[in-house]
């Protein structure tokens, strides 16, 4: 499976939540699965999907929050897990899509290649609710199974990105119209 699959899968399981994308290649496959004023689309930091998708849901604790991470960007910022299995907000799901590399930047690999495990250092930052995902067809039964909590679910992919056309809106119209849709939220 590649991470275009699972994120289609992804979007498949969801009706009404706020999405939060890691950069590049991940925002423009989602982007193209299925745009929605409800998606917001990081188009240059990376790292920061998972702090960002945290500080909404502490300020909509009554919306459900997904955040599609990867395994580079969330290496890049593992002291956001601690904090958000620290505070454990009942809304987050956290979904670390982990392709081995740096997908955006021309499938160098991470340190998952080797001997890093994503779902064990989620469990050390205290985690309760972990959910490893290895097939396409898991991935929807999971995840519609998942309920109200604080989740971390990492969904094992191989390297390579769709070719997929690049998101047409401006960073600024992806802001304003991501804040109007959480407004009505």
């Amino acid at each position: 499976m590649k991470r275009y699959d699972a994120i289609k899968k992804i979007m498949e399981s969801l009706t009404v939540e706020i999405i939060i994308c890691n950069l590049g290649a991940p925002s423009r496959e989602l982007y193209n699965i299925e745009d929605r004023d409800e998606n917001f689309y990081m188009l240059g930091s990376m790292g920061l999907v998972s702090s960002l998708s945290f500080g909404l849901a502490i300020s909509k604790p009554n919306k459900k929050i997904i955040c599609i991470d990867g395994d580079g960007s969330i290496l890049m910022n593992l002291g956001s897990l601690s904090t958000i299995a620290n505070t454990n907000p009942q809304n987050l799901t956290l979904i670390v899509i982990d392709n081995s590399s740096y997908g955006s930047t021309g499938d160098q690999k991470t340190y998952t290649n080797y001997k890093t495990k994503l779902d064990v250092i989620a469990k050390g930052a205290g985690f309760e609710s972990i959910v490893v995902i290895k097939e396409a067809e898991e991935i929807m039964p999971k995840l519609k199974n998942l309920g109200v909590g604080c989740h971390f679910v990492l969904i094992k992919v191989d390297p390579g990105n769709a070719q997929v056309e690049n998101i047409p809106l401006k960073p600024e119209d992806i802001r304003i119209r991501f804040m109007k849709a959480i407004s009505r939220a």
